[in-house]
C-alpha cells in the first residue's frame, strides 16, 4: 500500500492505493496534509530528521501540531506517516531538503529537530508545547522571545568552536581520528567568503525559524546548501555551528554573551559523555 497526493483547485486529493490481490484506489480530500505539495497553510510545523530513533515521544505532543517526519531508516517506521530520504548528509541534508522542497509552502514557523531531540534539549516536548501556545494564541512563555526574533536556537548549552574545530570537534570522543573540522573551507564553499574565527551556537542542531527569514534568501541558495551538505566533509557538523549564518541572523546576542564562550542555559538532568558536537 502507498499514498500519493496531488493538489487541484486548492484541495489536496489523496489516494491510498492497495495492490494486495486486485488494485483498489480510495480517494479522499485533505486540505492541509503534510505530504501534499503546497498543502500547508499552518502556523507551526515540526520537522523531524529520523534515522532509527524511537518516535514514541511524538505521542506526547499536541495532535493539532503539524508534523513532518523524514526518515533515512532502512526499516519501516510503525505508527507514523514518513517521507523517505537517502541516508546521506545527516540532519543537515534533511532540513535543507525540506527548505528546498517546501520553499513556497512553508509554515509560518518551522521547528527542526533530531529523531531523538533530548540529548541537547531534555525538555524539548515542553518547549514545543509552549512554543505552540505562543505562536497560536499568544499564551505560555514570553512571546517577545519568539515573535521579535525570527530565529531561535532550541537547546540548553551554548558553546563555541574555532574555525578548525580544535576546541570542540577535534577532542570529541566520537572523532576517533582527531581530524579537524574545516569550518573555514565550509564557509567559503557555502558563502564564497571567509567566515569568523569563532562559531558560537547551541549544541544539537535544533531550532525554530520563521518563513520570512527563510524566504529572505532565494531557493537557489538552499539548493546550493543542499549540495554542500552531501559534498563537503563533515558538513552536518559545520551546519550545526552555522544555522544562524545560513539564515543571516544573529543567533545569540553578543552583548548578552559578554565574551563568554560556554553558557549552560538550563540545569542538565543528565550529562552524556560523547554527545555529538
Amino acid at each position: 500500500m502507498f499514498r500519493t497526493f496531488i493538489r487541484k483547485n486548492n484541495v489536496c486529493l489523496g489516494a491510498t492505493v492497495s495492490r494486495a490481490g486486485k488494485e483498489t484506489i480510495n480517494f479522499f480530500a485533505i486540505f492541509t496534509h503534510p505530504l501534499c505539495p503546497g498543502g500547508y497553510d499552518s502556523m507551526l510545523e515540526l520537522v523531524v530528521a529520523h534515522y532509527t530513533e524511537n518516535l514514541n515521544w511524538l505521542r506526547n505532543l499536541p495532535t493539532s501540531l503539524h508534523k513532518t517526519i523524514y526518515t533515512k531508516s532502512p526499516a519501516p517506521v510503525p505508527e507514523h506517516s514518513t517521507l523517505p530520504l537517502p541516508n546521506i548528509g545527516r540532519e543537515a541534508h534533511t532540513y535543507l531538503h525540506h527548505l528546498v522542497s517546501r520553499y513556497d509552502s512553508l509554515a509560518e514557523w518551522t521547528i527542526f529537530c533530531q529523531g531523538k531531540p533530548f540529548d541537547h534539549a531534555y525538555d524539548f516536548k515542553k518547549t514545543v508545547r509552549e512554543f505552540e501556545s505562543v505562536v497560536l494564541d499568544g499564551s505560555g512563555i514570553d512571546s517577545s522571545a519568539i515573535q521579535n526574533h525570527r530565529f531561535r536556537w532550541l537547546g540548553h548549552l551554548i558553546d563555541t568552536d574555532d574555525n578548525q574545530g580544535h576546541r570542540l570537534f577535534v577532542p570529541w570522543s566520537k572523532n576517533e581520528d582527531g581530524r579537524i573540522l574545516d569550518l573555514l573551507g565550509f564557509h567559503r564553499a557555502l558563502f564564497d567568503t571567509d567566515g569568523p574565527d569563532l562559531y558560537t551556537f547551541v549544541l544539537g542542531a535544533q531550532f525554530a525559524v520563521h518563513r520570512t527569514v527563510v524566504q529572505s534568501q532565494p531557493r537557489s541558495f538552499y539548493e546550493h546548501a543542499l549540495n554542500v551538505s552531501v559534498s563537503f566533509p563533515d558538513a552536518a557538523h559545520c551546519f550545526e555551528r552555522s544555522w544562524n549564518k545560513v539564515f543571516d541572523v544573529v543567533g545569540i546576542d553578543p552583548d548578552w554573551l559578554a565574551g563568554r564562550q560556554t553558557v549552560q542555559l538550563k540545569p542538565m538532568k543528565h550529562q552524556h559523555q560523547g554527545q555529538a558536537h
